[in-house]
């Protein structure tokens, strides 16, 4: 009709589907490519410390794709940290359902995480122990927990004896 005017926000008359195109086109992405998507980056807030000092870390997960994308882990964890390749600078083996766990992203989306760790190992046995981690290198590792080309990334802090 002439001289209608129509208020729906959109002057070309025509609906911004690009999103929900975007979403659609997420839920065709392999397992493969999804877990290839996302990229880790794990950092902390120095590279050096003192025996027994608290090491702050933070860990980004990042989606590369311009489209939603879900990584499938084959258990409940969907993530996780370890220091010298002990989950969470532990020895205990951890529980986790044998349930599947989706780590779902966003077109784009950074997701980040921050975790400290005391400077100690934890050794469970007949008594749980905390003995502080020796002087020297130690490799902090983040990861996505897929069983098959894991997303991770780690860094190197140095530990030195308190002066």
């Amino acid at each position: 009709m002439v001289g209608q005017r129509h208020d729906d926000g959109d002057r070309s008359g025509l609906d911004d589907t690009s999103r929900s195109v975007a979403d659609l086109l997420g839920g065709f992405v392999p397992q493969f490519l999804a877990r290839r998507a996302i990229a880790v980056d794990v950092e902390t807030d120095a590279r050096e410390y003192e025996r027994g000092d608290t090491v702050s870390i933070r860990i980004t997960f990042r989606n590369r794709l311009p489209v939603p994308v879900t990584v499938t882990t084959p258990r409940r964890r969907l993530w996780g940290w370890a220091v010298d390749g002990e989950l969470a600078a532990s020895d205990e083996r951890p529980y986790t359902r044998r349930e599947c766990g989706e780590f779902a992203f966003a077109s784009r989306e950074r997701k980040v995480k921050t975790r400290e760790w005391d400077g100690r190992f934890e050794r469970t046995g007949e008594v749980t122990e905390y003995p502080l981690a020796e002087a020297g290198e130690h490799e902090i590792s983040a990861f996505v927990a897929t069983d098959d080309r894991r997303p991770s990334a780690s860094t190197t802090i140095r530990l030195r004896e308190r002066e």
